[in-house]
């Protein structure tokens, strides 16, 4: 099957999300539609989708112009869409999931389950997906949810499947199996488009690549006619350093130490084993890894969002072990959470609540027992412009942004106060190559201004570029210490304290 975009344009009030758009999509092809957060890939596959209809152009499938009034008519013309953030129902299993809204019902109306079952065995086997039909949701990696949402779109027959950044929340190893399987259903026929805005995956998977910017295409073609710099330029209009500056460090007293520091699960497995580490003011320290070795129970002791079970967490010579989470903020403790959608915001709040989430308490924000808005609404307002969140106004809810302008968001209401310590987990995590650049500037002016910077990362570039020291964690524990103060750490070792051989490592 085959689809043509003409001319296709879409407003939201006065923000032009798209604008006289035109694109080929070709079976046995990935596209890969490249853009800043922002730029408006989203929006016009959520036209071809029908989630939204066009305020102009046409949708042309296999020569016939068609109009799409739900995103039902959409899917029975064979039209599929991953989301960026998952559409499934935690506490049903991965069959329940996949039928759910084209349930199929056998004899005095029950639900075949059994049929269901067997279908997507079938259409798992099929491509590779390996995606037990039984299993919870909740009881599943990423990785293999984000598998059950495109079983999703082939259990209703789509030829063509709109992929939504689909490796923003994979590690690198789930990635590689993803593009395995992007592989397998471009080899089977199928239309694949890919909107990310990672440039090396758009050199390694597209076959065809548009770059659209403010709402418009700005280039395209054979993706091995680019270099990952050419298509930055293209995607933010300016050329754009993939290298972090960052002056030598100036440290200065410790401000963090953990001592020994374990923790349990609730089923009294050992997640964290007598860490030992230290921050100091003016540096960056990075905590590198394959993601589920200790790296998000770590944050949770350093921020007071879980108790230790043993051992000591000292900021600024005080043991703040038993602190709460207020009470740790209060400190100066800033906290960019690894996933914003389920602790970094509310997707229903507006941008002005959300940017006073941890703070609407404080005198400057607090008066009596009422909240001073306008003063609220001027922060935000000030926020949005010194970090570029792109919003039209900062009444609108939170959940309406772009993935990356929520990113920032989160980073300006973190960094925008007083603080001597930011534990930053994956802080550019979905968003594009441009907003990257700033995090990274950001996160180094921090520095320089005297404060201690934690950074945790499944990118290992990310680390490196950032940090004056390196940890690893392997297995709940620190298996290496790396000196990085000249950008140089050895990648090789790194890798190999990631995969706990050879543990204990320090050079």
């Amino acid at each position: 099957m085959e689809i043509e975009l003409r001319g296709i344009s879409k407003h939201f009030g006065s923000v032009r999300a798209n604008h006289n758009i035109n694109l080929n999509i070709k079976p046995g092809q990935v596209l890969g539609l490249l853009g800043e957060n922002g730029a408006g890939k989203s929006t016009l596959m959520n036209v071809l989708s029908g989630l939204y209809a066009p305020d102009a152009g046409q949708i042309i499938v296999d020569g016939t112009e068609v109009e799409f009034s739900g995103p039902g008519e959409s899917i029975a013309k064979g039209i599929g869409m991953v989301h960026q953030h998952f559409m499934l129902v935690p506490v049903f299993s991965v069959a329940e999931n996949v039928i759910l809204g084209n349930e199929t019902v056998g004899f005095g109306d029950y639900l075949n389950l059994n049929e269901a079952r067997q279908k997507v065995k079938e259409i798992s086997k099929a491509y590779g997906l390996h995606v037990p039909p039984d299993v919870l949701i909740e009881d599943l990696p990423v990785g293999l949810q984000q598998r059950v949402e495109i079983l999703k779109v082939l259990f209703r027959s789509a030829n063509v499947l709109i992929l939504d950044e689909p490796t923003a929340v994979l590690t690198p190893q789930e990635v590689e199996a993803f593009f395995g399987i992007v592989r397998a259903l471009r080899d089977a026929g199928k239309a694949i488009v890919f909107i990310t805005h990672k440039l090396h995956e758009i050199l390694e998977i597209a076959d065809h690549v548009n770059v659209l910017r403010q709402g418009e295409v700005v280039g395209g073609g054979n993706p091995a006619d680019f270099s990952e710099a050419d298509l930055a330029e293209l995607m933010v209009g300016r050329p754009v350093s993939f290298t972090v500056a960052r002056t030598p460090a100036k440290t200065g007293h410790p401000i963090l130490r953990a001592q020994d520091v374990s923790m349990h699960t609730d089923t009294n497995d050992i997640c964290l084993e007598k860490i030992n580490l230290q921050v100091a003011a003016g540096e960056v320290v990075g905590i590198a890894g394959v993601q589920g070795n200790g790296q998000t129970e770590l944050i949770e002791a350093i921020c007071g969002l879980a108790p230790i079970r043993s051992g000591t967490l000292t900021f600024e010579e005080q043991d703040i072990s038993s602190l709460s989470v207020r009470q740790r903020h209060q400190l100066g403790i800033a906290h960019i959470p690894e996933d914003r959608q389920k602790s970094g915001m509310i997707g229903t709040f507006s941008v002005a609540e959300n940017m006073v989430l941890n703070a609407y308490y404080e005198s400057d924000y607090a008066s009596g027992i009422e909240i001073d808005w306008q003063k609220a609404h001027e922060k935000a307002a000030a926020s949005c412009v010194k970090y570029d969140v792109r919003t039209p106004s900062v009444f609108l809810p939170a959940g309406s942004l772009s993935g990356g302008n929520q990113q920032k968001m989160v980073v300006a209401r973190e960094l925008e106060r007083s603080i001597k310590l930011v534990v930053a987990a994956q802080p550019t995590r979905g968003v594009d190559v441009g907003s990257i650049e700033y995090i990274h500037k950001q996160l180094i002016a921090c520095r320089d201004a005297g404060n201690g910077v934690v950074v945790i990362s499944s990118e290992l570039d990310e680390i490196i570029n950032l940090s004056d020291r390196i940890y690893v964690m392997f297995d709940g524990r620190i298996s290496g210490e790396f000196d990085n103060t000249t950008g140089q750490a050895d990648r090789q070792l790194i890798g190999l304290a990631m995969a706990g051989a050879g543990k204990d490592v320090a050079a």
